[in-house]
């Protein structure tokens, strides 16, 4: 019964409150109750009355109607408060999975100042924001993330109890735009990539196919498949055998290369590639199926290599916009709306 009443409380705030990146608070989807502290002072009050009521004591109730005047005046400051308030997500941030993504959002109050207003998502809060009057107040809310791809907050919940504490006034902000959650960071085991850079390049290489090899000791992270282990239970020595004629481009990061890998362990692979290459500024290009990133440096490649790698096989969340992610697509479905500067994984 209670699950049920919570899912049509649910649509029902749906539909008043659809999505969008901008929110004006009023009659229409701003609600109030009074707290814990509220119905006590309400119990309270209604002790006085009837006390005054019994003993028939005027200044019983003289303080009892004062105070209630106090309590009317408190609900009416309480809901004044968010009354058009304008809140608008002006960014939605970027990062790693199991760090938190920042939010950005820039609150106007063009009438009156907007005293000790909280947002909530989740886990998260930030409490006691000061809007004043007729001015803009940024605000950055950092959401919790667990999983690569899209970041959508069903809601951002935008409170207040000023000025007493007696009656607290809510709305929220379903916002439509992302924020991108690239994956986690690991440690990519030595694979040669698949992709060559042209003519030129496989001219050079040599001629008689697989018959010259590197031969190395095994590290943590290679693949089981390129062990010899004939020589292996021969002598005891692991070790790695690199064909040359396998080798592909160094300026490559390639997501074929890690063969036998699940698809996430091979996405925080090339994830931890990226975040070398852009360390080290070295030029590099992203191949993964169905979309090629071309060869490049700087921050602006990396961070567009990693939500590439955020969003793979993954659709756009189907009330947000999105936008075209500029690479060169072989089929139509890759995604993204949000973009900032790239930044290193926090230790």
């Amino acid at each position: 019964m209670l699950k049920a009443f919570r899912s049509r409380w649910q649509r029902w705030v749906n539909q008043r409150i659809p999505r969008a990146d901008q929110r004006i608070f009023g009659q229409r989807n701003v609600f109030i109750l009074p707290t814990g502290a509220g119905v006590v002072f309400a119990g309270l009050l209604l002790i006085m009355l009837i006390t005054g009521i019994n003993y028939q004591n005027s200044l019983i109730y003289m303080l009892t109607f004062l105070l209630g005047a106090v309590v009317v005046a408190a609900m009416h400051q309480t809901h004044r408060n968010l009354s058009g308030l304008e809140l608008t997500l002006i960014q939605a941030g970027d990062g790693f999975a199991g760090d938190t993504i920042p939010f950005r959002l820039r609150a106007v109050s063009p009438r009156h100042d907007s005293l000790a207003i909280s947002l909530f998502c989740d886990d998260s809060q930030l409490e006691s924001q000061h809007v004043p009057a007729g001015q803009q107040e940024d605000m950055t809310l950092a959401i919790p993330s667990y999983q690569r791809g899209y970041l959508q907050p069903e809601r951002i919940r935008v409170e207040t109890r000023f000025p007493f504490g007696l009656f607290k006034a809510w709305s929220w902000l379903r916002p439509v735009t992302s924020g991108i959650v690239y994956p986690n960071p690991l440690a990519a085991p030595d694979v040669t990539s698949t992709v060559q850079d042209g003519e030129e390049q496989s001219k050079a290489r040599s001629t008689d196919g697989n018959d010259h090899a590197d031969i190395r000791p095994w590290r943590e992270g290679d693949l089981s498949q390129r062990v010899q282990w004939k020589r292996y239970a021969r002598t005891g020595e692991m070790v790695i055998t690199d064909w040359e004629g396998e080798q592909g481009s160094p300026h490559w990061l390639d997501y074929d290369a890690f063969r036998g890998v699940d698809r996430e362990l091979r996405l925080g692979y090339l994830a931890h590639q990226v975040m070398e290459r852009a360390r080290n500024n070295s030029r590099f290009g992203l191949n993964l199926p169905g979309q090629v990133i071309e060869p490049d440096t700087g921050a602006v490649h990396a961070n567009r290599c990693l939500k590439a790698l955020a969003i793979f096989g993954l659709e756009q969340p189907r009330e947000g916009g999105p936008l075209p992610h500029g690479t060169r697509s072989e089929e139509v479905g890759n995604r993204t709306s949000a973009s900032s500067g790239f930044g290193e994984r926090r230790a």
